[in-house]
């Protein structure tokens, strides 16, 4: 059964099947022909993945995002992200940075912050003249923050994984990380425009106009304030939260910028449950792909083989930053998540790794692999947004690769990077 299961999912990937199909046509080909279960189990299994209050929130968070990217929002956020660094050298690629942080706190998601505001940076940088292709790898690379700082889709979906974290919990653990991964991106971008002189042709914003600019953003950026001060307040819930960025982003975009028209909603709520739909089917999919691991007795098997192996647990976090990142290179976070976490997590508590650094350097190994081809998810919707080929885009992507690996390993070997937050936070 397992044979069949691996055998018909990577067979169905390579010649190109959507990975939320190959997951279920490789379920439904392992059941059919490798045992005696009802295919009605699959059905089943798939509903089971989707039936958890916690999982509310990812549509939610979607529209919120979708809303913001909508009215005014955006472009004022961006302005206001510019006005501080977009007169220094490589000015638009520090402002690219800094406004995919700021979305992260919105979004939860990479794409949507690569496909929104990083598709204007980009084109901002191109009129500046960067080369668009360096754009593209820096806006690219700068979104993988998304996931990693709060609010986060796949947080929510690792918590539900693992009974040994909570969402607000991993909520508290990405801040640190998320920081660092965008330091990190800065001084990428300080290091590369320097070599190739990008200069900024902006000029410096006077003192009332940034005051004026500053203002204008402040109603935006509480909603950042409003989504992390509220779950860590107590306030409420992030299933909670989610619905409340809802509402905020709506009265932000109808009635403080008046950007948002009755009639555009729509087309939001449309294009929301695009994006829902598709993420719901790929981790309905997974759960029933995971179902037949658990029933087949591979997690304990690994864990066997790993156990008798007496790793210790830094050559383990070493393992498995190789084992995920590997995984990336074919997987999307999601999925990854839903069938490696049930298998990993137990042998890494055996070990006496904290959970919650362990859920962060599974995080962030996942979303690397939205740099990485041949699936590489960031690179594609670069590419469909700003009429780019993804071969362009390649070449400019070592520095950052290299650079996000770096800091991978700080949060392997460091674990207070990961949990200092929590534990001052009480989790």
């Amino acid at each position: 059964m397992a044979l069949i299961l691996f055998a018909s999912f990577f067979a169905l990937l390579i010649i190109g099947m959507p990975v939320a199909f190959s997951l279920a046509l490789a379920v439904w080909a392992a059941i059919s022909l490798g045992s005696t279960y009802p295919q009605i189990v699959i059905v089943k299994e798939m509903f089971s993945g989707l039936d958890s209050f916690p999982l509310m929130a990812v549509p939610f968070f979607i529209l919120a995002a979708e809303l913001m990217s909508s009215g005014a929002m955006t472009q004022i956020l961006l302005r206001f992200a510019s006005q501080f660094v977009g007169h220094f050298r490589g000015g638009l690629g520090y402002a690219n940075v800094v406004s995919s942080t700021m979305f992260a706190g919105i979004s939860g998601s990479a794409l949507a912050d690569a496909a929104g505001p990083g598709a204007m940076m980009i084109r901002m940088m191109e009129k500046d003249g960067y080369d668009k292709s360096y754009a593209s790898a820096l806006t690219a690379s700068a979104s993988v923050v998304g996931p990693i700082i709060p609010p986060s889709i796949i947080m929510i979906l690792y918590a539900m994984q693992d009974e040994n974290v909570s969402v607000i919990a991993l909520f508290m653990a990405g801040i640190i990380p998320g920081i660092l991964i965008s330091l990190s991106m800065a001084a990428t971008n300080w290091y590369v425009c320097r070599r190739r002189g990008f200069r900024s042709s902006s000029p410096r914003p006077s003192l009332r106009e940034m005051m004026r600019t500053s203002f204008q953003a402040l109603p935006a950026i509480f909603l950042i304030v409003l989504i992390i001060g509220g779950i860590r307040s107590g306030l409420f819930t992030p299933t909670e939260a989610s619905v409340v960025a809802v509402f905020y982003a709506l009265l932000c975009g109808m009635f403080i910028y008046r950007s948002l028209r009755l009639r555009d909603l729509p087309d939001i709520l449309f294009r929301s449950a695009l994006v829902t739909v598709a993420i719901l089917l790929i981790l309905a999919a997974a759960r029933a792909f995971a179902w037949i691991i658990i029933i087949e007795g591979i997690p304990q098997a690994i864990a066997s083989s790993i156990v008798a192996w007496e790793l210790s647990p830094v050559l383990f976090l070493l393992a498995v930053n190789l084992l995920l990142l590997a995984f990336g290179l074919f997987m999307d976070p999601l999925p990854g998540v839903m069938i490696l976490v049930p298998i990993l997590g137990p042998i890494a508590y055996s070990l006496g790794i904290d959970p919650i650094h362990f859920a962060i350097v599974v995080i962030v190994n996942l979303t690397l692999g939205l740099l990485t081809p041949p699936v590489g998810a960031l690179l594609f919707v670069v590419s469909s947004a700003v009429k780019i080929r993804v071969s362009e885009m390649i070449r400019e992507m070592p520095p950052f690769l290299v650079v996000h690996l770096v800091v991978l390993l700080a949060l392997t070997f460091i674990p207070a990077l990961s949990t200092w937050l929590p534990r001052l936070s009480g989790y």
